[in-house]
């Protein structure tokens, strides 16, 4: 599991479709968490939770601990991070495609 900032603008993981775009100085927006602004620790922390539970799912009894630990610094539960991240779970990273005027 790895997250990659790309051009300091981008955090991307190789084992989740969620994604945290800088949107000026230390602020960032995370996929599974729309509507609110993160500084760039807290956007690693959210980015390590969605791949977290992309990797092991829904976690086990022990693993709960863990996930409560990092979803603390978010105002979060465990539960509520793992189901927030499980219900936008859209791939924000693919290209959209331009649409074009309808043939004639």
């Amino acid at each position: 599991m790895a997250i990659e900032v790309v051009a300091s603008s981008i955090m991307t993981s190789d084992v989740t479709p969620h994604v945290a775009r800088c949107v000026g100085g230390d602020l960032w927006v995370v996929s599974w968490l729309p509507g609110r602004t993160l500084n760039s620790k807290q956007a690693v922390t959210a980015m390590t939770i969605a791949a977290s539970v992309a990797t092991s799912g829904l976690p086990v009894e022990g693993d709960w601990t863990a996930l409560d630990g990092l979803a603390l610094e978010l105002g979060l539960t465990g539960r509520e991070a793992a189901f927030m991240v499980a219900r936008e779970n859209h791939d924000y990273r693919r290209t959209r495609i331009p649409r074009g005027r309808a043939p004639e």
